[in-house]
């Protein structure tokens, strides 16, 4: 379509006077020219002030089109069918509706003459064009093709992997490379922008799964029906950017891969395991940039931020950090190491891996296969004169026997623990054969932690909540009144799942001497968290609780990560329901 119709058509639009536009296209050209790649939509829209959805619903008034709402419609098979993948995601439209042998199909840009020739030619019936915001004609191709899918088109089963992939690869948006590579590269990157910390590939037997981990729950992500036939490829492709065996398919490896995207460094670490119909694997991406946060970013409050400030700067002592894998303990421990880091204190970590490389801190990373275990390496750390020390975890009792060794010779240790809250660190500890009256008089602390989503801002909404369920719950009985509960509606922001990024929920359990003869004789965990409880302890849900009512989360969240409190839930049949509401003020 010529410029000149064009501008006849933004005039009716009452979009741009002839002048305006004549300016608008001008600069556009001199944009693209200069390496821009906005479409002239988008470019137009901007210049006009306008949104790109508002500035759509103008021109397919003056151009006699329907403006269609992607994100409301279901998009029948039969419709899909008529337009190739290629094509589709070539030329980024999305058949919506196919009626009375007329196929209705959504652009972003209804100037572009090769793109209308090329969907009429391929469609092979009559088309009726209508408009829609190029993000969301995406988001539909992705949602009802799958990631991935134009890629899959170029892909043969018998493709040669390509095994020169640099360590310091960058990965981009619409990586243009062999099509096995490309489409690896792209799940890599629609999970990057997801902010996925997680990615699992599933062998099933009749599909491959990749399912993608944000803020701390599984997503399947949308894939086209063929991707089986191509598992081996990826796979393949996968270990070799990883630096694996191709060829050992019959044992669990472990690999790491340094890409970078938009500039930043990610260190991703791979694990395959054989299953009955093929290797599962997973990758860990860890954002180099993203995984620290100084100490008051952790959420705690005021007066636990207070006491673990004490706690820190202490001349011995362990203090332990405890939770499931991925609940954010090695993001606690380097905000503790970066609060007391000088040129005073020599501090040096040993770590399976290193996540993320402090300045000024000594760290050690685990090679368990030339012998370097956290034993060994943190028996040679207590000969280069430390005066804090962090171990990226107790596993085994060798372990926990030196660590207890140097907090009583004048250490000060971090470390963590696999416990599910608190006052279990201590019956762990004694189960792996280290003496009560040790453990007693060795840790200082003990805090257990878990990642709580919070609710996305930009749809953040009041919440209404039965009194008897909240009873019921356990949530204080005497803040209900006064609390008011919020809940995210779902937005594009959040992706409509009402939730966006993560905060910790803390149980700080401080080491009294009231305590201590508890630990030295044995006590269950149930009877140590009691008399925490009583001594002022606030347990995981009842952060949780604070968390609610400050608007940070939901209350199903708090439930959903608390659920294996069994020490409070017996608490409460045993009438505790008042003490937890005391205890949370």
């Amino acid at each position: 379509m010529a410029f000149v119709s064009i501008k006849n058509v933004f005039a009716r639009a009452a979009l741009a006077t002839p002048e305006q536009f004549d300016e608008w296209s001008k600069l556009w050209r001199i944009a693209t020219q200069s390496g821009s790649q906005e479409p002239l939509i988008a470019f137009m829209a901007r210049e006009a002030g306008l949104t790109e959805e508002t500035f759509l619903e103008k021109l397919a008034g003056a151009l006699g089109w329907p403006f269609v709402n992607l994100k409301a419609l279901d998009i029948p098979v039969e419709a899909r069918a008529r337009v190739s993948t290629k094509v589709a995601f070539q030329h980024v439209v999305m058949p919506t509706a196919f009626t009375d042998g007329v196929l209705q199909i959504a652009v972003s840009n209804p100037f572009d003459t090769a793109l209308l020739n090329a969907v009429q030619f391929d469609a092979k019936c009559p088309v009726q064009f209508a408009l829609a915001p190029r993000a969301e004609v995406e988001k539909a191709l992705k949602k009802y093709y799958g990631v991935g899918a134009e890629t899959l088109q170029e892909m043969s089963e018998d493709e040669p992997l390509e095994l020169d992939l640099a360590s310091d690869k960058e990965i981009t948006e619409g990586d243009q490379e062999a099509s096995v590579i490309k489409f690896v590269n792209q799940i890599i990157w629609e999970a990057f922008k997801a902010r996925a910390t997680d990615i699992h590939f599933e062998p099933a037997e009749d599909e491959l799964r990749i399912r993608n981990r944000i803020d701390g729950i599984l997503h399947q992500i949308p894939l086209p029906p063929q991707l089986k036939r191509f598992q081996a490829a990826i796979i393949s492709r996968i270990k070799v950017m990883s630096g694996m065996n191709i060829a050992e398919k019959r044992l669990p490896q472990d690999g790491r891969i340094n890409v970078r995207i938009k500039g930043e460094e990610i260190d991703i670490r791979v694990s395959t395991v054989p299953t009955v119909y093929g290797e599962s694997v997973s990758l860990r991406l860890l954002l180099r940039g993203k995984i620290f946060l100084s100490l008051d970013k952790l959420g705690f409050p005021a007066d636990e931020e207070a006491a673990i400030r004490e706690l820190i700067v202490k001349p011995h002592g362990i203090m332990l950090v405890t939770g499931p894998t991925g609940s954010g303990k090695s993001t606690t421990l380097y905000a503790f190491l970066s609060s007391i880091n000088s040129v005073h204190k020599r501090i040096i970590t040993i770590e399976e891996p290193v996540e993320y490389e402090l300045k000024g801190i000594n760290q050690i990373a685990v090679r368990g296969d030339i012998g370097l275990t956290f034993a060994m390496g943190l028996r040679h750390i207590l000969r280069q004169d430390p005066n804090v020390v962090m171990v990226g975890e107790i596993r085994d009792q060798e372990t926990a026997e030196i660590a207890i060794r140097a907090a009583l010779t004048g250490h000060l240790v971090f470390s963590t623990l696999h416990t599910n809250d608190a006052p279990s660190a201590f019956t762990r500890l004694i189960d792996m054969g280290i003496e009560p009256f040790l453990v007693a008089s060795s840790v200082e602390a003990v805090m257990a932690q878990r990642l709580v989503r919070t609710i996305c801002p930009s749809c953040k909404t009041e919440q209404k909540v039965e009194r008897d369920y909240l009873m019921r719950i356990g949530f204080p009985a005497d803040e209900v009144a006064t609390t008011q509960f919020k809940y995210g509606r779902g937005c594009e922001d959040c992706r409509m799942l009402g939730y966006q990024g993560r905060q910790g929920i803390h149980e700080l359990l401080l080491v009294t001497e009231s305590l201590r003869p508890l630990i030295m004789n044995r006590a269950p965990a149930s009877t140590i968290a009691q008399r925490a409880m009583e001594g002022g302890m606030r347990t995981l849900r009842m952060d949780g609780w604070k968390k609610v009512q400050q608007g940070i989360t939901t209350i199903e969240e708090v439930l959903r990560v608390t659920q294996t409190e069994e020490h409070l839930q017996s608490l409460m049949e045993d009438g505790g329901t008042r003490l937890l509401a005391r205890t949370s003020k």
